[in-house]
């Protein structure tokens, strides 16, 4: 690493880059021409006795920064805490070791705990850029990946973020493999299971390449940015919770990954599997079961495919020492009605509350992941499903819902669109066919999961007859021109919902 030599005040450059370091330098800048700066470069940013390494985008031209400023981007301003008068130094970054793992990587090698160990450490720290972390993720998916590398990979993620210990407790958790627009089962298996007795403390993801992850949607009911304490302190008091798991620190290098994911648009079976396994095992869980939608739309198209799938997940899960348990289930089709994180709120409230209204698919399957997680736990030999449903049924559930919601700092009401287009059926006949990705692909030009009152409500399901002009869905969007940016979409993709006569 070079010597720095210049000091240079610094100021906000109010850009949300994600969670992305950036410096912005001035092309003619005293740091840029004493140290060789070129757009892109990776270099150390040091103000007092905190560093990060920044990505380095060069203004040419622009009467917002001065000369001799540096501006920092969000995430780098959050990292480094600049206070009035600091200064701050630069210098370039050397090639950090787990580069050369990574490139090692890409040409077929297998790595063990150490070598993903450092791998993560660097990536929550910030010292690998974003396309060497694609590099990452393009080789585990390009190259199939033993369960035993797996296993090294998921505890590599465990050891670099925080765990938590529930003493001699039984800890539950579950989790959907996902690819299915609306299954929002999550809150309501929690708010099951912890009005049951169990413990279930729940960290959840937001949207990588959906209109919703189960944070989004949590959202906006309750707080669910945590940190660890506080997280803790609800579950000892509630018994469960529904917290972004991003927020907590657990396998934090998981984050930082599926950020790069949501631009890559995918997600290796290998990933998939360290992802799920590494944030069971640093919540403290033992027993995790795992919910698999099998569909022609769903992330997991086939039986095969799913039997697969299961296979390495339970192999990884013991071997890292997890006791895991799938669940197949029917992905022919969306579940419930809303899709986007505000109308799947709303669908999870009405089942909670055993509103008529509620959307029955979403209610049974809740039921049928609650019962098998209650027997996995122990709490209901055999009748599980009956337990589950007398909890939902007597209020308990919902009871218990509203004190996670008090106690993460408040119940919130979800939003409401502004801007609503009815979209109604060309023919009379029997819905046939429900694409699942053409649809959530459609929610998200509405805006969800960005506009969390943007989305679908989905008024039909496979085998209901309708008339022509029937509403077939409802596009939600917070703005009119993404309104509108939607319609034109569904307007050259009519397959999304099919109606034969």
């Amino acid at each position: 690493m070079n010597t720095a030599i210049q000091r240079t005040f610094v100021m906000r450059a109010e850009i949300d880059t994600y969670q992305e370091p950036v410096v912005y330098l001035k092309a003619d800048s005293a740091v840029c021409r004493s140290e060789g700066f070129a757009a892109q470069t990776r270099i150390w940013v040091q103000v007092g006795n905190r560093r990060i390494v920044a990505t380095l985008n060069v203004v040419t031209n622009g009467s917002w920064l001065p000369k001799d400023f540096a501006a920092l981007s969000e995430s780098a301003w959050r990292r480094l805490g600049p206070q009035p008068g600091e200064t701050a130094t630069f210098s370039h970054a050397d090639a950090p070791e787990s580069a050369r793992l990574i490139r090692a990587k890409v040409y077929g090698d297998q790595l063990d705990r150490g070598g993903f160990r450092l791998i993560m450490r660097d990536t929550i720290d910030g010292a690998l850029a974003d396309v060497e972390l694609a590099s990452f993720l393009a080789a585990c998916a390009a190259r199939s990946m033993s369960s035993d590398e797996i296993a090294q990979l998921t505890l590599a993620m465990v050891d670099v973020g925080e765990r938590l210990h529930w003493g001699a407790r039984r800890v539950l958790d579950k989790h959907c493999v996902g690819g299915l627009a609306g299954n929002r089962t999550t809150p309501i298996v929690v708010a099951i299971v912890a009005a049951c007795g169990g413990l279930i403390p729940k960290t959840s993801s937001r949207a990588i390449t959906s209109p919703s992850g189960t944070a989004d949607a949590m959202e906006t009911l309750m707080p669910v940015n945590l940190g660890l304490a506080a997280m803790r302190s609800v579950v000892e008091r509630e018994g469960g919770c529904i917290v972004w798991g991003g927020s907590v620190g657990l396998s934090p290098a998981d984050d930082a990954l599926i950020r790069v994911e949501r631009v890559l648009d995918f997600d290796s079976e290998a990933q998939l599997i360290a992802s799920v396994l590494s944030k069971k095992l640093a919540a403290g869980a033992a027993h995790v079961l795992l919910d698999m939608p099998v569909g022609p739309a769903a992330k997991i198209r086939s039986p095969k495919a799913a039997r697969t799938l299961s296979a390495k997940l339970a192999e990884v899960g013991a071997a890292v020492g997890l006791n895991v348990r799938l669940h197949m289930s029917d992905g022919a089709q969306p579940v419930g009605r809303g899709i986007g994180p505000a109308l799947e709120a709303r669908d999870v409230l009405a089942v909670l509350a055993r509103s008529p209204a509620a959307p029955r698919d979403l209610r049974e399957r809740a039921l049928d992941l609650a019962g098998h997680l209650l027997e996995l736990g122990g709490m209901a030999a055999g009748s599980g499903r009956e337990r589950a449903e007398r909890a939902l049924d007597d209020g308990s559930a919902e009871r218990k819902f509203d004190a996670i919601c008090e106690a993460q700092g408040g119940r919130r009401t979800p939003p409401h669109a502004a801007y609503t287009a009815s979209i109604g059926a060309a023919h009379a006949g029997t819905v046939t066919s429900i694409d699942n990705r053409f649809l959530s692909k459609l929610a998200k030009l509405a805006g969800a999961p960005r506009d969390p009152a943007a989305g679908i409500e989905l008024l039909v399901h496979l085998g209901d007859r309708v008339e022509r002009g029937s509403p077939l869905m409802t596009l939600h969007a917070e703005t009119a021109g993404a309104l509108q940016y939607a319609l034109d979409y569904h307007a050259q993709h009519h397959q999304l919902i099919e109606v034969e006569a």
